[in-house]
């Protein structure tokens, strides 16, 4: 007897939107429009949610990086039956990550614990107590399927080391002792100003003109010194780009959205009970959002099918325009809408003659709005960068490690009461903008070898021409180190003494940036290079409001009543519950 596929049929065959890749734009789409009544279809290859937004067990995250690296082989489609009013489009994925570089150094003792880690792909990230993200869970009911900590502190790093804390209040300015009296003065004074523009008091309002000048113009005429200046834009503003080098700055910041920027900070610092700082993380980590939205769909109606690859699109023979989608399982799926994990791409069957209407409107299948690269890293260690700290966040400015550098290094340290790891291990998230892979990893490796003894790799996966350059960059940072390990301990797994951290575990790999489109089909955008998802979720109400004009994102009940003050429950946890 055959083996039968473990597809099952679905019922009915047509919805008002089918959505293909459960990432957290798409699982926010599918909420909303369930919401708004429509019957929604969403469907994943994977058998899991997140897509590219997804945490992932230690054994998982290579394998998914590899699955996404390379262009596979459009799926065998058949072609269309004479009889059907259709043809088909072949659906497959493109390489969205490369250069990836994923080493060991420690197997065994990884090896024991690999389902106990749930590591981000789209890391680092973290939410501001008031950022839009924030509003949305709470204004969706999704904060029922989510839990959060408060993460401890904000530093600014540089290429010796050092972390400095960011003054990021009024308290914490009285505090810190690396400022002296007049720095503290003119930290505080500027505060002063930027609340009181926003109080609307007249005699400190900021004047239009300035508004509309640079940021980093404003800082510099009121006064305040390089160190201050750079704790305001990139670890609070959390600018991406050296604003002070117009040359190479890709997004000069102006003072209008910089003050914006720093009036977020400052009303989600103690927002929350539980939540002391500005920042929060999700337990169990970043996937959880897109599983929250999955949630609230299925609540409302969405129907939900994992391990469901889907083959080809079916359009119109007469007019080109999208029909419906062809399954793995061979069944054809018919719908008004669909919302595509931007991953996929459109190819016309080989040996196939598109009809003329097909072959006007194919271009407009084809992703556009590619923005360069992110350089992502993961590294795990057993012990903390700060013997006494478990969860906090490093901006390395522009420059700060070495001249050429000209965008920010984020880093995000997170430890097991997070979820995330096994007790006594944590997880760093690093990530740059950067123009190729090179020029990436030159970024992150820089971060690596000042804060962490790198042995040899045990076992090592890795692109070919970068092989060498992962292991010169190991043995450079072991020599580097080598005097403060020396008193180390021998256990491959321990920490060197008073030196740093020794890495257990890596890995690099490049990211595409995409924006997404609306046409005759929609894509979703990537993961960019945010800190957080305000950004994300603006392009994605947008993308729900072209797709449905006429229907409210998310309209809020009058029975739902978010308050935005949440009773923390456990140690420290912040639920967001009312």
């Amino acid at each position: 007897m055959d083996d039968i596929p473990p597809y099952p049929p679905i019922d009915p065959t047509t919805f008002d939107l089918i959505v293909i890749g459960t990432g957290l734009p798409e699982s926010i789409i599918a909420a909303a429009a369930s919401t708004a009544s429509k019957s929604v279809l969403h469907l994943d290859p994977n058998p899991f949610y997140g897509s590219h937004f997804s945490s992932l067990p230690l054994a998982d995250l290579p394998s998914f990086l590899s699955s996404h690296s390379t262009s596979p082989s459009p799926p065998g489609s058949a072609s269309s039956d004479e009889h059907h009013d259709f043809s088909l489009l072949d659906l497959s994925t493109r390489p969205l990550y490369s250069s990836i570089d994923i080493s060991s150094f420690s197997p065994d003792l990884l090896d024991q614990y690999s389902r106990k880690f749930n590591l981000d792909v789209a890391g680092p990230r973290v939410f501001f107590c008031a950022d839009k993200s924030i509003e949305l869970i709470l204004n969706t009911g999704a904060n029922q399927y989510m839990e959060f900590k408060s993460i401890d502190a904000t530093f600014v790093g540089d290429n010796k080391g050092n972390l400095l804390n960011v003054p990021d209040s009024r308290a914490a300015i009285f505090k810190d002792k690396s400022l002296g009296l007049m720095e503290k003065n003119l930290l505080m004074r500027f505060f002063k100003l930027v609340q009181g523009h926003f109080a609307g008091e007249q005699d400190v309002k900021i004047s239009d003109e300035d508004l509309q000048s640079p940021f980093v113009d404003f800082l510099n005429k009121m006064g305040l010194p390089p160190k201050i200046k750079s704790f305001i834009l990139y670890a609070i503003a959390m600018e991406d780009y050296d604003q002070e080098d117009t040359g190479v700055c890709g997004d000069l910041l102006k003072t209008k959205d910089g003050i914006n920027q720093l009036a977020l900070y400052n009303a989600s610092i103690g927002r929350f009970q539980n939540a002391s700082g500005a920042l929060l993380y999700p337990i169990y980590g970043q996937g959880e959002l897109s599983q929250a939205f999955c949630r609230r769909a299925a609540v409302k109606g969405c129907t939900y099918v994992l391990r469901m690859p889907v083959t080809a699109l079916l359009v119109d023979k007469d007019t080109g325009c999208y029909k419906g989608v062809r399954l793995t399982s061979g069944q054809d799926i018919f719908s008004q809408k669909l919302i595509l994990d931007p991953t996929f791409k459109v190819t016309l069957p080989s040996g196939s003659s598109p009809s003329p209407p097909l072959q006007a409107k194919f271009p407009f299948f084809s992703p556009k709005d590619d923005r360069g690269k992110i350089v992502r890293g993961i590294c795990i260690t057993k012990a903390s960068l700060k013997p006494d700290m478990s969860n906090f966040l490093v901006v390395y400015p522009p420059r700060s490690m070495f001249p050429e550098q000209v965008t920010s290094i984020r880093l995000l340290q997170i430890a097991s009461n997070l979820a995330v790891c096994p007790p006594g291990m944590f997880v760093l998230y690093i990530s740059a903008l950067c123009n190729d892979d090179d020029q990436g990893k030159k970024l992150i490796h820089a971060v690596m070898n000042t804060l962490l003894t790198v042995p040899p790799p045990i076992n090592s996966e890795s692109n070919a021409s970068a092989q060498s350059e992962t292991t010169e960059s190991g043995c450079a940072a072991q020599d580097e180190t080598a005097e403060s390990s020396s008193t180390g301990p021998s256990d491959p797994g321990g920490d060197p003494g008073e030196g740093k951290p020794t890495l257990l575990w890596s890995a690099l790999y490049s990211q595409e940036l995409t924006l997404g489109q609306v046409d005759f089909i929609c894509s979703t955008p990537m993961p960019d290079g945010k800190l957080n998802y305000d950004d994300l979720i603006d392009a994605t109400v947008k993308l729900f409001k072209e797709i449905y004009p006429e229907d409210e994102f998310f309209p809020q009940t009058s029975s739902e009543n978010h308050e935005h003050d949440g009773d923390g429950d456990g140690d420290g946890d912040v639920s967001l519950e009312t």
